[in-house]
């Protein structure tokens, strides 16, 4: 037997022992964290709720468009859940969206109570500048005494534009401050037809948005859920049941499953609203700009909501078969690599489709070291029935390195050394 040989037999004699030795040792060996027993369900994206809004159903070939002729000048209608676009009427124009302002106001505020910056006890001055203030109002008085959640409150049942010039003061500095800030946030959040001038939503020049991005921070303040706790609200009192307050948003007596969101009125804007409802475990959001009156404003939402939740419905990812957490692998410093599975959305489908749903995992009986993290290795197929509705990458979740003569020496080393 030549050296060359003998020095391969040596080093697969040494690999082998060095397995055997970091099996009984796990300790000795890189181990990857356990995968979740199950996928997650995800909804509004983290990092940007605008990547939600990518998808419209009116392009897909899978659902039919909508032929609906709704009273206002821009809309859209969106799935909360998956951020789908279901319908949309020239829904990238800019134009004045009235006290559908405040729904940034609102964002941006309850943001900075949940990073601990306010709280909603914190009491609030009114300043003249609030005072003020024209339109709706609950008529602050400089020097009043109010904490931050009883104004929230009048933003969100009566749409107070005192009230809400007051919490931009409190959180912003000053309101220009503010409107600095609320534009800076559009812009995180992808909103490319918009500008705020204003915390309230007077017309102003230079004070505009679009429906799709309406729609855009409305998800974004959706996913604060405390928000609903005030949108939800008919009717309350302030200054000790001196002032009367009943919200604006009349689909809270009318429609079954509003949660909110935000109404306005201006004569730039029109008649408008974010509505947004959930029936049967599906959330929609339908945004209106621009109707003739108040009637039609709301005639123009429910049309919107019937026709989403009378044709689609919002159904979790199902358990996928044939999944494995972990595969064997060939030559490697491991004997097995640990899978990473996908986020599982929250999947839109026709009416009914959720029944015949399934998903299967594709995956080889086992893989060759060296293997790559993130190194695509497997399929899940999600289908309706017969029908494919998408497929879904396998990946290893970190790097198996191939043994090799100093691999296997260390191994063996850091494993003698641990009995």
């Amino acid at each position: 037997m030549s050296k060359k040989d003998r020095c391969k037999r040596l080093v697969s004699f040494l690999a082998a022992v060095a397995l055997v030795f970091a099996s009984a040792q796990p300790a000795a060996l890189a181990t990857a964290e356990e995968p979740e027993e199950d996928l997650p369900t995800a909804a509004i994206s983290d990092a940007n709720p605008h990547e939600t809004i990518a998808a419209s159903v009116q392009d897909n070939p899978r659902f039919q468009k909508p032929q609906m002729d709704i009273p206002c000048r821009n809309a859209m209608l969106i799935s909360i859940d998956t951020g789908d676009i279901l319908y949309e009427k020239d829904s990238d124009v800019e134009v004045p969206m009235a006290s559908i302002t405040k729904v940034m106001t609102l964002l941006l505020t309850l943001e900075a109570v949940e990073a601990g910056k306010i709280t909603l006890a914190d009491i609030v001055p009114i300043s003249e500048h609030a005072y003020n203030m024209g339109g709706s109002q609950i008529w602050l008085e400089p020097g009043e005494r109010f904490t931050l959640d009883e104004l929230i409150k009048a933003i969100c049942v009566c749409s107070a534009n005192d009230a809400a010039v007051a919490v931009a003061e409190y959180v912003g500095g000053s309101e220009p401050v503010f409107a600095e800030q609320m534009n800076a946030r559009a812009a995180e959040l992808g909103m490319t037809h918009t500008h705020f001038v204003n915390a309230c939503g007077l017309d102003a020049a230079g004070h505009y948005s679009s429906a799709r991005d309406v729609a855009i921070m409305s998800l974004a303040l959706l996913r604060h859920p405390k928000i609903l706790e005030y949108s939800g609200i008919w009717m309350d009192t302030l200054r000790g049941g001196a002032t009367q307050m009943t919200n604006t948003n009349k689909l809270l007596k009318s429609y079954p499953g509003i949660t909110g969101l935000k109404t306005g009125t201006t004569n730039g804007a029109g008649v408008c609203i974010s509505a947004s409802a959930v029936r049967d475990g599906m959330g929609l959001l339908a945004v209106v700009l621009g109707s003739p009156s108040s009637k039609e404003r709301f005639t123009a939402a429910k049309a919107m909501l019937d026709y989403g939740f009378a044709s689609f419905e919002a159904a979790d990812f199902p358990a996928i078969a044939g999944r494995a957490d972990i595969l064997p692998v060939r030559g490697g410093v491991s004997s097995e690599a640990a899978l990473e599975y996908p986020s599982a959305p929250k999947l839109l489908l026709k009416k009914g489709e959720g029944k015949a749903l399934t998903a299967q995992a594709e995956l080889p009986e086992s893989l060759d070291a060296p293997v790559s993290a993130r190194t695509q290795v497997g399929t899940i197929t999600l289908r309706a029935g017969e029908e494919v509705l998408g497929e879904y990458p396998i990946t290893v979740r970190e790097d198996v390195a191939e043994m090799d003569w100093g691999t296997a020496l260390s191994l063996l080393t850091k494993a003698l050394l641990t009995l």
